[in-house]
């Protein structure tokens, strides 16, 4: 992997223009924060190292944009992303077995690594949507046992150091039968029960995020002896507050609005586009280089400054993986 350049101290500012431009013999004493700006791969707070920029929970393909859209996440200064490989259900139900998905994504990952010099973590779990596909399949019994057997291959690659969390977990986001909600519902304890075993988070997808079912994850985390800490909720709105979210921790889909009610509420969060990589739905859910392209417009404009964007980007994901973002 690329080891980050490293820029020698010194002060500077951006100009009304946004452009980069020192300042011979002075520092900067009309703003409480040092302004930053993405130049080449990464994303500087001026005077110091590269700032990391963080996108939480993405996918990639080898058939999508690929090595074009974490180009671009670099260009404008992105530094590391969580990766969530795809899963497919055909050989899966072949194989019994979800390892073979989980490894497939692993190798994109180091592949993606090795082209780039972007740093991508991996987070892999059964995705809950498979459920129902594999009970048509092979039926309700073996359904269920097979996705326990993901969430247990999950645990596996974790405890190995060589994913950060299981999931995307959860149920399904739309409305099902009654028996599918309960399936659902008790894979995901399993999976809670694996992540506290393992000492990893868990990452939920599931329908949309509300005070109400925030509330019902930290109750199902409690049954499993999981610290609701460690449960994160992919593509949340901004549940920022503890009334809101119950203690979950909001992984928050990165469009600007969203960044900035977030801010205003605090900065126990962070940020993610599900990044789809999808040739049929280009962009979607969120373009790969939406985070670091918003809080770059976001931290010319004065409405974040250096030391919120290293709490969101760098210090909550340390704390809540127990990893180190360099």
């Amino acid at each position: 992997m690329a080891v980050p350049f490293q820029m020698q101290p010194f002060s500077c500012a951006i100009d009304t223009r946004g452009m980069f431009s020192p300042w011979i013999g002075n520092t900067i004493t009309r703003h409480k924060h040092l302004y930053g700006i993405a130049k080449g791969n990464y994303f500087y707070t001026c005077g110091f190292s590269p700032m990391v920029i963080f996108d939480n929970h993405m996918h990639l393909q080898e058939r999508g944009d690929f090595i074009n859209a974490i180009q671009g996440f670099m260009k404008y200064g992105g530094t590391h992303l969580n990766f969530c490989p795809y899963t497919r259900v055909g050989a899966i139900a072949k194989e019994k077995s979800y390892m073979g998905c989980y490894e497939e994504g692993l190798k994109l990952a180091e592949y993606a690594m090795q082209k780039t010099g972007v740093t991508i973590f991996v987070t892999c779990g059964p995705y809950p949507v498979d459920y129902l596909k594999l009970r048509d399949i092979m039926g309700r019994k073996d359904a269920v046992a097979l996705m326990k057997k993901g969430m247990e291959e999950a645990q596996h690659l974790c405890m190995e150091k060589k994913a950060i969390a299981i999931g995307e977990i959860g149920r399904p986001h739309f409305k099902v039968d009654e028996e599918a909600w309960r399936d659902s519902n008790e894979i995901l304890e399993y999976g809670m029960v694996l992540a506290r075993e393992a000492d990893v988070p868990v990452v939920i997808h599931m329908e949309g995020a509300t005070p109400t079912n925030m509330k019902e994850l930290v109750e199902m985390a409690r049954k499993a002896g999981l610290p609701k800490e460690k449960v994160i909720k992919h593509y949340s709105p901004p549940l920022i507050r503890p009334e809101e979210n119950h203690g979950i921790f909001p992984s928050v889909i990165a469009s600007e609005s969203n960044i900035r009610e977030s801010l205003k509420k605090g900065l126990r969060f962070m940020l993610e586009t599900d990044y789809l990589d999808d040739v049929r739905r280009p962009g979607a859910v969120l373009a790969l280089h939406t985070i670091p392209k918003k809080l770059q417009k976001l931290l010319q404009q004065e409405e974040i400054t250096d030391d919120e964007m290293i709490v969101i980007n760098k210090e909550n994901p340390e704390t809540v993986y127990g990893i180190a973002l360099d």
